[in-house]
């Protein structure tokens, strides 16, 4: 009987073994059949069969560059939705969309690369082009239509069309055609419009085809500039010339960076039924269009926000022109920028000649891409701080369109993006049957809201004053008054209340009003007045401001006033301003955290420390910072790493942050159940290690989130934080092996998050442990791209072999993949996959302190402090790129949790993308509002020599980008969430 019994088993872990081989070569062969389907369609040459390669236009490149590099979310869908009410033929409907595509062939389009260029190839003609119909009332109808604008498109697959209806009645539609916009711009949905008005008819009635004219295409525009480039060679230095050393407009920046992406957002002010009239005749007047009145308007309103004498503004440019492109569907719009002198101040009428004369000289040029002056111009068409030479724009907006169908009344359905393609957007709605307005649109992420509403009603003031005295000069123009906005008063005082520092507080939401008084003998002073009494501290603010200011624009002090003194008649008193207050006082710290802080500080660095002594400053660095930490860890029970001691740097901050942990971890263990032993553990409960760490954290968060059991290691002093429901946690480390195994041993799979980093030999030896208890289900090793060395080429494919040197930290990594890996499929194990991550981004405590003080952390740290920033010059070496790969938290846990249901066998890679190191620190100084300049050379720091891309295909699924797990708005999320002084 033993035998047999052993006779079976060994049996069955042949067949296991087998099975996991098979199903290691299927998956191969499939990733193989994939690969010669998509030859046969394509052809060997990578194009259509009977389809020639086309190149891009310059506006469809940006488009194109825009998707490719991420971060553009839905700022370039174009939603096209449309209220119909009466009888609507869903089929007809259909049918009259699907003759559109064919008419057009950008519609049927699809975007790929050749040779390292991109490239456009036209997809034969199409089935019939799916409709989806969805039963709804109109409450929920909203977030429908925003949910189906959202979703991305592939453009490689010609995917640049999508149609939806919403059925809320028999007779009660709402129709949305959602466009790419690298397919469209908004003269192509008239043509939209009006070819479907027929097609529908055509389709309803069954009349067959209607005799529509051939239409142009939009391949032949893309070749005819193409081929015109070379001929720009002059008009490109002249408009160059025209722009050369300008800057961008130096908009006021958030007040605190925000924590997570904020949508694009709108304010409107209504005007008065008969400024646009008026604004008309002024413009007749002068021998201008009201298109040139209301940009001078804009002008005017930017110089009195920012400033600023020399200003640009952007304006939309087309290159329609003639008949031979009427009824073109295609992305023609071309960026021009206008720059005007607004210094001396003009009248309103000498700044409109000034406007007019520009936007003449721009319109001369507005045949060439806006593109190639961008790169004519170089590193000059962004400012210091990295922004983009147009941020800001100005337009009229007209009716928009709608579909007009037979027999039915329409009426236009708006449909919000998240995002803004520019920061700050001026519009003038003249509302010819309707209520005129001004009108802001801007990017809320970089532009608090309270700037953007002091922006459109100092819009709106100025429309309707210029339209009652245009002679008026720009000084005499009036603010809106205090009924309008908190921040502009006709009783200001103007030279404190214009201050920079006086306009960046009042774009702080807390803040009600600020003014800015400079002494005869010193610094500007700042006063702020509260909303109410919970708001920030003068010292916060002030904070705020070293982020967002430049240095001598900086205040000495924000001093707190319940209102700001006034005289009888109106203006700001100084007489009964107080004086600033002298610096505070400090308590010494105490109690036995402080005490073991001291002890340890002067046991490791050898020096006594006083209580606001810098850690560095005392010889510290990152090994003594891990010791330090080590040591009241273990004293105190607390959870601390030595990124904790980097961060906090002084013993007074390093008390308040220990004393911090001590009151959460009380709090959660009042709260709290007691942990479950082995025997209350459910079945299919998967163990995850480093349960708190910056990977583990969001692996337990997927799972619970999908309603699986978790057990989750963690240190004794950490587990508090990580109690909750569906999440049992044992206590343990890697250095606690027999912990290991018992841990192992209660759990039906294995993700193994946990490392130390830098003790390698822990590393291995509880990998060993785990390994040696793991007897059934899967286990997902988070492993990283480490292991990969230095690899000769600079694109690595999954599973490629380790090329020298490879670091410590990637043989330990490689040591224990081959670990885990040799065991899967013996003794009753499952399948098992190593998962390489490169750097992971995250909102997660530990996350931020790695961006900070990890790897990049010398890039971070020169990008806070506006340092210089030395980067290696693309080419140096042989290497095009240097940049790294990252992945979300987020993106890595839903793979890492995919490999349980699915194992890869093997090794796969996770990433969510790839950034150079300049578009990197362009982010970062961005994000951290500070203006290092960037330097290239041909040396590489060595803290940069990184120029692989990583393939991701394995797990491609998984690690789709969902919203908001763009590079910018995850780095703003770990960045607004650090405290200034450390941010």
């Amino acid at each position: 009987m033993s035998t047999d019994t052993d006779s079976a088993a060994r049996d069955s872990r042949q067949q296991l073994q087998q099975e996991l081989l098979r199903r290691a070569r299927a998956g191969t062969a499939r990733r193989t059949t994939a690969e010669h389907t998509a030859d046969a369609f394509t052809g060997q040459d990578g194009h259509t069969p009977r389809t020639a390669r086309v190149p891009l236009s310059r506006a469809q490149r940006r488009m194109w560059l825009m998707e490719r590099l991420g971060g553009a979310g839905d700022s370039y869908h174009v939603p096209f939705a449309t209220r119909v009410r009466g009888p609507f033929d869903v089929a007809a409907f259909a049918t009259a969309l699907t003759r559109l595509v064919a008419r057009h062939a950008v519609l049927r389009t699809r975007y790929t690369e050749h040779a390292g260029e991109p490239c456009q190839e036209v997809l034969p003609t199409p089935r019939t082009v799916p409709v989806h119909v969805v039963d709804t009332d109109l409450r929920h109808a909203p977030e429908l239509l925003r949910r189906e604008t959202a979703r991305p498109f592939d453009l490689a697959a010609g995917d640049a069309v999508r149609a939806l209806v919403l059925r809320h009645a028999p007779q009660d539609h709402t129709v949305l055609l959602t466009f790419h916009h690298i397919a469209v711009d908004a003269a192509s949905l008239e043509t939209v419009a009006a070819e479907l008005a027929v097609l529908y008819t055509a389709a309803a009635d069954g009349t067959g085809r209607p005799p529509l004219a051939a239409a142009p295409q939009y391949a032949d525009h893309a070749r005819r500039e193409h081929d015109d480039i070379p001929g720009f060679e002059a008009e490109l230095n002249r408009w160059s010339a025209l722009l050369a050393d300008a800057a961008p407009p130096r908009l006021p920046r958030p007040a605190a960076p925000p924590t997570t992406a904020r949508p694009g957002a709108a304010h409107t002010v209504p005007l008065a039924p008969g400024v646009p009239e008026a604004l008309r005749a002024l413009g007749a007047q002068r021998q201008a269009t009201l298109f040139a009145v209301s940009l001078t308007a804009a002008f005017a309103a930017l110089h009195r926000l920012t400033g600023d004498d020399d200003l640009v503004i952007g304006v939309a440019g087309t290159h329609r022109s003639g008949t031979a492109m009427r009824g073109l569907v295609g992305l023609c719009v071309n960026t021009l920028p206008v720059r005007v002198d607004v210094s001396g101040d003009p009248s309103f009428a000498e700044l409109l000649r000034r406007v007019s004369n520009a936007l003449l000289e721009a319109q001369r040029h507005r045949h060439i891409p806006f593109d190639l002056v961008l790169e004519r111009l170089g590193a000059g068409a962004r400012g210091a701080d990295g922004t983009a030479l147009v941020r800001v724009t100005s337009d009229i907006l007209g009716e928009p369109t709608v579909l007009r169908l037979p027999g039915t009344s329409a009426e236009y359905v708006d449909i919000p993006s998240d995002g803004a393609k520019f920061t700050l957007s001026y519009g003038l709605v003249p509302g010819d049957d309707a209520q005129p307005q001004a009108l802001v649109q801007y990017d809320a992420n970089t532009l608090d809201d309270t700037v953007a509403q002091a922006a459109v009603r100092d819009y709106a003031a100025l429309l309707h004053a210029v339209a009652a005295d245009p002679e008026l000069a720009l000084s005499r123009l009036p603010l809106p008054g205090p009924d309008h906005a908190a921040g502009h008063r006709d009783d200001a005082d103007p030279e404190g209340d214009r201050h920079p520092a006086a306009q960046a507080l009042r774009a702080h939401p807390g803040v009600a009003d600020a003014t800015v008084v400079r002494p005869a003998d010193g610094q500007p002073v700042a006063y702020a007045v509260l909303h109410d009494s919970v708001g920030p501290s003068g010292h916060e603010l002030l904070s705020l401001l070293r982020r967002s200011l430049a240095p001598e624009a900086l205040p000495a002090t924000v001093t707190l006033l319940d209102a700001l003194p006034r005289s009888a008649a109106g203006p700001l008193d100084r007489a009964r301003l107080p004086g600033p207050p002298g610096p505070p006082t400090p308590n010494i710290p105490s109690g036995p955290r402080a005490e073991a802080v001291e002890n340890t500080f002067t046991a490791v660095l050898g020096v006594a420390p006083a209580p606001d002594d810098d850690f560095f400053a005392l010889g510290g660095h990152s090994l003594k910072a891990v010791q330090l930490a080590e040591r009241l860890r273990t004293d105190l029970g607390l959870p601390l790493t030595g990124l904790d001691v980097l961060q906090a740097r002084t013993p007074r901050a390093l008390t308040a942050l220990l004393d911090e942990r001590a009151a959460r971890q009380s709090a959660a263990k009042a709260a709290s159940r007691p942990a479950r032993r082995s025997r209350d553990i459910r079945p299919g409960t998967v163990l995850v290690t480093g349960a708190t760490g910056g990977v583990g954290a969001f692996v337990v968060r997927e799972l619970a989130a999908q309603g699986r059991p978790v057990l989750a290691l963690a240190r004794p002093e950490s587990a508090h934080l990580i109690a909750t429901e569906g999440v049992d946690v044992i206590e343990g480390d890697l250095s606690d092996p027999a912990g290991l195994r018992d841990a192992v041993a209660q759990a039906d799979a294995v993700v193994h998050a946990a490392c130390t980093f830098t003790r390698h030999d822990v590393d291995l030896a509880a990998m060993e442990a785990m390994v040696d208890a793991w007897r059934r289900g899967p286990f997902v090793f988070v492993s990283s791209v480490d292991a990969y060395g230095h690899p000769g080429t600079d694109r690595v494919a999954e599973e490629a072999p380790p090329q020298e040197p490879v670091g410590p930290y990637g043989t330990a990594k490689l040591d224990c993949e081959a670990m885990v890996l040799r065991a899967a499929g013996t003794e009753g194990r499952g399948g098992a996959s190593a998962v390489r991550s490169p750097l992971v981004w995250g909102a997660h405590d530990r996350l931020r302190e790695q961006l900070r003080w990890g790897a990049i952390g010398t890039l971070y740290q020169a990008a806070r402090q506006g340092r210089p920033i030395d980067l290696p010059r693309p080419g140096t070496g042989g290497h095009a790129w240097y940049g790294a790969a990252w992945v979300h938290a987020a993106a890595l846990a839903r793979a890492v949790t995919e490999c349980l249901d699915r194992p890869v066998h093997g090794v796969a890679n996770a990433c969510s993308g790839h950034v150079s190191w300049r578009d990197l620190a362009q982010d970062l100084t961005e994000l951290l509002g500070t203006r290092s300049a960037f330097h290239e050379s041909a040396t590489v720091p060595r803290d940069l020599d990184h120029r692989w891309h990583y393939d991701s295909a394995r797990l491609a699924r998984p690690l789709r980008a969902r919203p908001g797990e763009d590079r910018r708005t995850v780095l703003a999320e770990m960045i607004g969430a650090m405290p200034p002084d450390h941010a």
